[in-house]
């Protein structure tokens, strides 16, 4: 009896002892996984305006019929966000939410601008409570950044500078823009491509 409860106390030791070492060997597989997975950043096109360059102020009017210009010197604004968005696009409506709370949290200044439909944009500005953000419908801004896909989006500085842009679709793409930026780097896919080349 004496000597099967040690046998058993023994494998116990062992089994717990097996598992241990299982662990330590899956936490390090989740480590060299993190590495190796790449953060999700907003997509940089190759089209328009590259990151780095001054934009010129393009004078334009708000869906409103105010009149308002985008790009070049801001006082008093240090980050802008142009959102181009569209009422026929799902994607858009499902990033303006997380836009507006991504805007207000980083304190960006938030700009929405689409060509579509008029009614069709105060349709969707009265769905997701846009009233307190300006919203430029027209072709001129969108085709001073040569936009061809939505939903994208422009981060710029106080002097009109590009910091980053690209495709958005969720809030980590959009923070991925002032990511970019703080890091001094193009975009987040330029990033991933220099730690590939250190690793080879």
């Amino acid at each position: 009896m004496l000597t099967s409860l040690i046998i058993s106390q023994i494998l116990s030791w062992l089994v717990i002892l097996g598992l241990g070492l299982a662990l330590l060997a899956l936490a390090r597989q989740v480590g060299v996984l993190h590495i190796r997975v790449a953060p999700a950043g907003a997509l940089a096109t190759t089209g328009g305006p590259s990151v780095g360059s001054s934009t010129g102020a393009v004078a334009t009017r708000t869906l409103d019929g105010k009149p308002i210009t985008v790009g070049g010197h801001a006082h008093g604004v240090k980050l802008r966000l142009l959102l181009f968005v569209s009422a026929q696009c799902p994607l858009c409506k499902a990033v303006i939410p997380m836009a507006t709370s991504f805007a207000k949290t980083e304190r960006v200044s938030l700009t929405f601008i689409g060509d579509d439909d008029a009614g069709a944009q105060r349709a969707m500005i009265a769905q997701h409570g846009l009233e307190g953000h300006a919203f430029i419908n027209g072709p001129e801004v969108g085709m001073a950044y040569e936009v061809a896909k939505l939903p994208f989006a422009v981060l710029l500085d106080e002097e009109g500078t590009i910091l980053s842009k690209g495709l958005v679709n969720s809030r980590e793409h959009l923070e991925s823009l002032i990511v970019a930026h703080e890091m001094g780097i193009r975009t987040v896919q330029d990033y991933i491509g220099s730690l590939k080349a250190q690793a080879a």
